[in-house]
């Protein structure tokens, strides 16, 4: 992701970390712990024992480099630990620790996640450490996870505890957070439906490599009110797919059709959590917003929308129900009740890698379906007005986790092909 200057303090940064994180239901009240490392070497920390669902900046605790503590509550009982990671790493700014249900699952029964699961996590994420059970706050649990962290990892699997994450700042740790929390997700509800598949070092390798720079620069900039409009749209969805845990920091793309065939798409490598209207790229007569990097999957949305006419927005994103059908290439049967047919009739998939410009499937651009799943990387979603179009993606995740939860009760019975055509007469006629 982008680095920027951030000039936000620490204790107002922890806080909006902390409070999306309780948000998303990957800490409890009285769990996790998140830290910054300033300039002068002070350390700022979560407070012991007070609500993260309501804490406020004037929680946070500032431990100075000489062990001074300034705060009106104590810091965090696991301090010892994020002061061992700092002084064991130098280029780690910040800590995040906390016990998200995915991860505590992988972190009970000892094992380590394999993020080769979807496309972007192992960059993101990088090799996963792994820190034998000592006694929490003990100065014993900060020597083996600091330990694990001089070894070169910014992410530890803690035994029968939970996750301990690094970053060059706190954005940089909660994306890594995320991430692999996501992983863990898409393992757990991918094991439900069938068996996941992961993708090979190549193939990410590649991934990884794909030039979005190639396409040339606009000479100027021009942005009139309804293409202003359209930014901001963009961005209040992909803060809306954040919030509903339908898209995550590190992967997701939004676009919308603006005039012809020129349409405006989400930028590469900034975190979709912060994603602002001027970082949103124009793209018009085929060129590229100057001084402006598109997303990776720019040509793949101006395929579609050559090719198809009366779509005017795309969704190409990460939902964790979604990607369980992805990673195993179980057909994703969404006769479930009458809205999911109605909206997304058959969701078909596509292999891994048929995606990138240089060889993509002209099956996924032209006569484009409601939604398509691409395996281990994504679905995408396609419709008229862009809400319609992120409705079409919740009704599709919906369906997803009726049937990765059904799973457990018994085998799906789905509409019947009679039902079916009642409902094509009724509504699609």
């Amino acid at each position: 992701m982008s680095k920027k200057i951030n000039l936000v303090h620490p204790r107002n940064q922890i806080t909006e970390i902390i409070d999306r994180i309780y948000k998303r239901g990957m800490t409890t009240t009285s769990g996790g712990n998140i830290s910054v490392i300033d300039g002068y070497g002070d350390i700022w920390v979560t407070p012991s024992a007070i609500d993260k669902g309501s804490l406020r900046a004037s929680d946070i605790i500032c431990v100075k480099k000489d062990g001074t503590i300034i705060g009106k509550h104590k810091p965090s009982s696991e301090f010892p630990f994020h002061r061992a990671i700092y002084e064991a790493r130098p280029d780690i700014k910040s800590v995040i620790h906390a016990h998200p249900p995915a991860l505590v699952s992988f972190s009970i029964v000892r094992k380590i996640p394999n993020t080769n699961i979807i496309s972007q996590a192992k960059h993101i994420c990088g090799p996963i450490g792994y820190a034998k059970y000592k006694l929490p706050g003990s100065e014993d649990l900060g020597t083996v996870i600091a330990d694990e962290f001089k070894k070169g990892f910014k992410a530890i699997i803690m035994e029968n505890h939970g996750v301990v994450l690094g970053g060059s700042d706190l954005t940089d740790a909660y994306e890594r957070f995320e991430t692999l929390e996501f992983c863990c997700r898409t393992i757990l509800y991918g094991s439900q439906i069938g068996t996941p598949k992961y993708l090979t070092d190549a193939q990410i390798d590649e991934f990884e490599a794909q030039d979005t720079t190639v396409r040339p620069e606009k000479k100027k900039n021009k942005f009139p009110s309804d293409e202003i409009e359209k930014r901001l749209e963009i961005c209040n969805i992909v803060k809306r797919s954040c919030q509903q845990g339908l898209m995550i920091s590190s992967y997701g793309t939004v676009s919308m059709r603006w005039k012809n065939n020129d349409f405006l798409i989400t930028p590469t490598d900034v975190n979709r959590w912060d994603l602002k209207i001027e970082d949103i790229v124009q793209i018009k007569k085929g060129k590229r917003e100057l001084g402006k990097t598109p997303s990776r999957a720019t040509y793949l949305h101006e395929e579609i929308y050559k090719n198809n006419p009366d779509i005017n927005s795309i969704i190409m994103t990460q939902s964790p129900y979604l990607m369980a059908f992805a990673v195993t290439g179980e057909y994703l049967d969404v006769r479930t009740i009458p809205e999911s047919w109605i909206f997304l009739q058959d969701i078909h998939s596509v292999k891994y890698g048929t995606h990138f410009k240089k060889n993509t499937d002209k099956s996924i651009t032209k006569n484009c379906n409601t939604a398509l799943i691409i395996e281990n990387d994504s679905v995408i979603i396609t419709g008229d007005k862009l809400l319609q179009t992120f409705d079409y993606l919740e009704v599709a995740e919906f369906s997803a986790k009726s049937i990765v939860l059904g799973n457990s009760l018994g085998e799906m019975i789905p509409i019947n092909d009679n039902q079916v055509e009642e409902l094509r007469d009724k509504f699609l006629s």
